[in-house]
């Protein structure tokens, strides 16, 4: 008998993406997809069982189908479909997330539980250092929002770990994920035809590309390969870092420099009129911006990125299509007017 996976939250597309690339999985029997409502995207052979991991409910799941490999995608900053609101979302999150853990602890077949978690539980603070490794502590923790959701998830399954050590559990804290068919909040930000900046600030950021995430979570939920090491918390994200400001400039996106005590209202009409989610940490993080380490990643974990963050960039930005000044035009007029700054000095001199 090969592995018996359940995978929650397929219901979005990344979950969905994920399914459908475990059934390649030779060492893969059987994939259990749940989510609390029908995907709209295709499932291939997997088995979907709709189901609310807020209820017990979960727990017959798992020991109907002698589930061994648990995947928890369902913790999110977004509400599922346009009726959500922050609130469900906090309980699909920690509430979920509490109802999951019981269910594991309880079933005799759970071997290896794997967690998508979030960057953001370093938070995004003026006296962050450089670089974030795995061990260190945020310097102001998040006071709200999916960064605490995050910080509490996490810590639940550290509560769950000790409880259950035969459990191989891997937490995987992702930067901000980009791709073609990235929907998350910071790609809403970057899709607006302009871009709200806090004035005075130009943050690094760091991205990792979808294919990457199925990559890492495909080696999370296998057999470690020989010289690694796929239990405890990774960061995972490209190489390299990127300013707002260049981000903007690939992208063809003006920015508009806003002071910090007027972000707030403009973040909240923003979210009025269903442009883009841009919360609280949100604005923080495009404050203060937030960079971690990848050492473990690749030292440990032995996960390479195909693609670095200005990699990921660069294929999110072509899916979105050229902005109000596109980078080549932009450099086209700058060098007609160069030369006729050049013809002009000649006919001077």
């Amino acid at each position: 008998m090969g592995k018996v996976v359940l995978v929650t939250g397929v219901a979005r597309q990344l979950g969905g993406r994920l399914v459908r690339r475990i059934q390649r999985d030779p060492a893969v029997d059987r994939v259990i997809a749940v989510d609390i409502v029908p995907p709209d995207h295709q499932l291939g052979g997997a088995h979907f069982v709709r189901a609310d991991i807020r209820q017990p409910a979960i727990a017959r799941v798992l020991a109907e189908y002698d589930v061994d490999t648990v995947v928890h995608m369902d913790v999110t900053g977004t509400p599922l479909g346009a009726g959500g609101s922050r609130a469900t979302v906090k309980e699909n999150n920690v509430i979920g997330t509490m109802q999951l853990l019981g269910a594991c602890q309880k079933s005799p077949t759970v071997r290896r539980l794997v967690v998508k978690s979030s960057t953001s539980v370093y938070g995004s603070a003026p006296r962050d250092p450089a670089v974030f490794t795995e061990t260190m502590p945020p310097k102001s923790l998040p006071s709200g929002g999916f960064a605490k959701d995050a910080v509490e998830v996490e810590g639940y399954v550290r509560g769950f770990a000790r409880r259950r050590p035969d459990v191989a559990v891997c937490v995987l804290r992702f930067a901000n994920i980009l791709g073609p068919s990235a929907d998350y909040p910071l790609a809403q930000y970057l899709s607006l035809p302009v871009l709200p900046t806090v004035f005075g600030y130009d943050p690094r950021l760091q991205f990792v590309h979808e294919a990457d995430v199925i990559g890492v979570l495909l080696l999370a939920l296998g057999e470690p390969p020989q010289g690694t090491l796929n239990s405890g918390t990774f960061n995972v994200a490209g190489d390299g870092v990127l300013l707002l400001s260049q981000c903007s400039r690939r992208l063809g996106r003006p920015t508009v420099p806003v002071l910090l005590p007027a972000v707030n209202w403009v973040g909240s009409a923003l979210r009025t009129v269903g442009v883009t989610d841009f919360s609280p940490e949100q604005i923080r993080l495009l404050t203060h911006g937030r960079v971690v380490s990848t050492v473990q990643m690749r030292e440990t974990l032995g996960y390479v990125p195909e693609y670095s963050t200005p990699e990921t960039f660069e294929d999110f930005a072509l899916s979105r299509g050229a902005g109000l000044l596109p980078p080549k035009a932009l450099a086209q007029a700058v060098d007609r007017v160069s030369s006729i700054a050049t013809a002009v000095s000649k006919e001077r001199n």
